[in-house]
């Protein structure tokens, strides 16, 4: 009886030890703890970001944002409580969050307190409204952007905290009567968009420091690949500025120029 007790406990640890060893393996196997192993190294990129961009929404205008901040070299986390987002973010190596952008403990994982501006992009404008609205409370001092189709909601988003809200229908229908009226003009700013080669922006950057008080003509010869299109000064813009149109404290100047020498002009003026 001794001996049958001992090969029963004998044979069920061998057939616990088995069980351990097959699931361990599928577990591995099943990419479950490689998917978590990217996880926590996801996170820890996310947290020491500062100055970036999340964008709320997976959708067709979520990636199309995405995928200019990539050209323009800005950070960014895409956040959606979707999977279908997965695709995308493996193919670019993207930071991303499967969540709910309503949620504070999700905002907060994407880095709300240290971000610099975030997309209510998804495609409900009453959740739009919701995350512009949650977003605005934990970071009074972010830009927020929404996305709506129903013009008679933009005022409701932008009174829940939205710096700007865009109307896909107004902003095709535009494009489309400037492809009829003036084709030529369209053209340019396709090549200049998606031109992978030559990659134009029009960016912006707030004159300071070294450049206060001196003219635009020192400006522009501080970076000649740069073409100074204007000036922002309060309410007024200027176009074309004259070279010797002395610079003031918070004038914002508007050029066309390429990612790494805007990054360049920024440190340098501002």
């Amino acid at each position: 009886i001794g001996r049958l007790y001992t090969l029963i406990i004998a044979i069920s640890g061998i057939g616990a030890f088995t069980y351990i060893i097959s699931n361990f393996t599928a577990f591995i196997i099943g990419g479950e703890l490689i998917k978590k192993i990217k996880t926590r190294k996801m996170e820890k990129e996310i947290s020491a970001l500062s100055d970036h961009y999340i964008i709320c929404g997976s959708g067709d205008t979520g990636l199309i944002i995405a995928e200019e901040l990539m050209m323009t070299k800005r950070s960014f986390v895409l956040l959606d409580k979707q999977e279908h987002l997965e695709q995308f973010v493996n193919k670019n190596s993207v930071l991303h969050i499967e969540g709910d952008a309503t949620s504070e403990s999700v905002l907060e994982k994407a880095g709300i307190k240290k971000a610099k501006g975030l997309f209510a992009v998804t495609g409900d404008e009453n959740y739009n409204l919701v995350i512009t609205f949650t977003a605005r409370h934990m970071n009074p001092e972010l830009r927020i952007v929404g996305k709506c189709k129903e013009e008679t909601n933009i005022e409701k988003i932008k009174k829940a905290g939205a710096d700007a809200v865009i109307s896909p229908n107004r902003i095709g229908g535009l494009r489309i009567v400037s492809e009829m009226i003036r084709p030529t003009v369209v053209t340019f700013l396709d090549k200049m968009l998606r031109d992978k080669e030559k990659n134009l922006r029009v960016e912006e950057a707030e004159i300071g420091g070294h450049y206060l008080g001196k003219k635009v003509s020192e400006l522009k010869a501080a970076s000649p690949r740069a073409l100074l299109m204007a000036l922002q000064r309060g309410e007024k813009w200027i176009f074309n500025p004259e070279d010797n149109l002395i610079l003031e404290m918070n004038d914002v100047a508007i050029f066309m120029v390429e990612p790494e020498e805007k990054i360049r002009l920024r440190e340098i003026i501002g």
